[in-house]
Parts: C-alpha cells; sequence; structure tokens
C-alpha cells in the first residue's frame, strides 16, 4: 500500500454535488493497494499514519501525532498513484490491485481505524470520480508506504 500524507487545515471531498467526507484540522490521505497487499500492509500504513509525529507542539516542533491534536482522517482511494511513468507517456497501473481486491482493502483499512483509534474518519467513495479541496498546512506532505522484500 501506498499512502500520501497531507496535513491539512481542513479537506474535504464531494462526489455528484454531494460531500462525502470533511475534516478540518488533521490529515488528507490518498491510498492506493497495491496488487500485492494483505491485510497485514493495511494495518501498518494505517498504524504508521495515525501514529506520525507532523503536527506541531508548542515549541514549534513536529512532535505531536493525529491521536495528540485530536485531528481527523479523510481517506480517498486514488489507484494511481501506483502509475508507472518509466516508459512512454501514458502510464501503466499494473502493480495496483484489480478493483474488487482494492475496495475490500480500502473497506479494511476504514473499518481498522475507526475500531481500532479514537479519530474522527472521513473517507471519498471508491472508484467513484471525486472532487477533492484542501489546504495543505506547511506544508506537510509525506509518502508512506511498506516495502515488499
Amino acid at each position: 500500500m501506498k499512502a500520501v500524507v497531507q496535513r491539512v487545515t481542513q479537506a474535504s471531498v464531494t462526489v455528484n454535488d454531494t460531500v462525502t467526507g470533511k475534516i478540518e484540522h488533521g490529515l488528507l490521505v490518498l491510498v492506493a493497494v497495491h496488487k500485492e497487499d494483505e491485510l497485514e500492509e493495511i494495518k501498518w500504513v494505517a498504524d504508521k499514519i495515525v501514529k506520525l509525529r507532523v503536527f506541531e507542539d508548542d515549541a514549534g516542533k513536529m512532535n505531536k501525532s493525529l491521536q495528540d491534536i485530536n485531528g481527523g482522517i479523510l481517506l480517498v482511494s486514488q489507484f494511481t498513484l501506483y502509475g508507472d511513468v518509466r516508459k512512454g507517456t501514458r502510464p501503466s497501473f499494473i502493480n495496483s490491485a484489480q478493483p474488487q481486491k482494492a475496495e475490500h482493502l480500502y473497506d479494511q483499512m476504514i473499518s481498522y481505524l475507526k475500531n481500532t483509534y479514537s479519530i474522527d474518519v472521513q473517507t471519498g467513495r471508491f472508484a467513484a470520480k471525486m472532487d477533492v479541496a484542501l489546504v495543505n498546512d506547511g506544508p506537510v506532505t509525506l509518502i508512506v508506504e511498506k516495502n515488499k522484500i
């Protein structure tokens, strides 16, 4: 799994003129499921994201986690994160999981986050055309990925 994590002061997802998810202070997380991912990778990435110390403490240092600031997560599926552009100009998505598997693991990640942590978890809609709006705070943007060995 690959996740692009952005610290935000606000973020929202709209599908067909309806807001499906919205957070204030927290993390916008764009996630893609790799074709070889299983639940282990999903849990590892979810735990890493929640525990990332990317929010400032009183001294202005990035020492606080999402839990420390009582922030929210806006989780948005984005298979294009596995787009490979090394050859030609049209991305190849052969490393992205097939939609049925990707949706299942995306749903598992949502459930895991909601059942494991006391944080607000908002989402986009899997495989929908989404409008994502955000105000990146910092900006702070990280890529989280569990390497395959």
